[in-house]
């Protein structure tokens, strides 16, 4: 009875998983996983766009320049591999966020006992995938509106429950910063503490870390630690230099 109960739960998550990631139009994958030194270090970022791709989902690379049809971020999800501590074991697992840094979807763990690291990730990220496949993507051509609306909706928790702040940074940001056209426009990615601005080559212009305003990061732009700020739907890099307050206007596309 317990067997079946538990066999019951988990083809309901796993329905509601593939609805809610069937809403999605595509998918953008990072340029450098957090556990690693390098970006796409073991080949394993264009590992996981292969997968996604093989899986049916449209993906891109952050720094690519993605079609208009694309250009609403929040009919999009955001993958990261993470990584799980383990003796002599490697253990990957996958999610899928959405716009707001909400979880939509998280695979099975991917294992893998090899001692190498090139042959351990890609062995524990291919299994990882597996319950990718199992969704059966599909687009439904469903409008992402509905989650839009739940989440500016929702009470801003304290900074102990960040997602509630990314929520409200972003569903401000977009509007402010989707119709930027600059040669030195930085693009978004979210990170476990914030987001990380990359230019197009790609290389990590700056480092911003949530506060408890949604238009203020910290800032850390090569060793020069500051604020950025939204000001007239603009944002501003502020920082200190000889005792003096300077401001630098900054094109960010979140």
């Amino acid at each position: 009875m317990k067997k079946q109960f538990l066999l019951l739960l988990l083809l309901v998550v796993s329905y509601s998983y593939s609805q809610s990631v069937n809403d999605y139009k595509a998918v953008i994958v990072p340029l450098k996983y957090d556990f690693l030194k390098g970006e796409n270090q073991f080949r394993l970022n264009t590992l996981t766009k292969f997968n996604l791709n093989k899986a049916g989902l449209v993906s891109f690379y952050a720094s690519e320049t993605i079609p208009a049809e694309y250009n609403d971020r929040c009919s999009l999800l955001y993958v990261d591999v993470v990584k799980e501590n383990g003796f002599l074991t490697t253990k990957l697992f996958i999610t899928l966020k959405d716009c707001y840094g909400k979880i939509i979807f998280q695979s099975i763990t991917g294992k893998s006992k090899e001692k190498e690291y090139q042959v351990a990730y890609t062995e524990s990220l291919n299994e990882a995938f597996k319950s990718v496949y199992d969704l059966q993507y599909k687009y439904n051509g469903s409008a992402t509106t509905k989650v839009q609306s739940s989440m500016q909706t929702e009470i801003v928790k304290p900074m102990s429950s960040p997602i509630a702040v990314v929520a409200n940074v972003v569903s401000e940001s977009v509007v402010v910063n989707t119709v930027v056209a600059d040669s030195n426009l930085l693009y978004a990615q979210p990170t476990a503490t914030g987001f990380q601005l990359i230019d197009s080559t790609p290389k990590v212009i700056m480092k911003l870390f949530k506060t408890s305003q949604p238009n203020s990061f910290i800032a850390i732009k090569d060793t020069v630690q500051g604020s950025l700020i939204l000001k007239d739907n603009q944002w501003y890099f502020e920082y200190y230099q000889n005792d003096k307050l300077m401001s630098e206007k900054v094109a960010v596309k979140f």
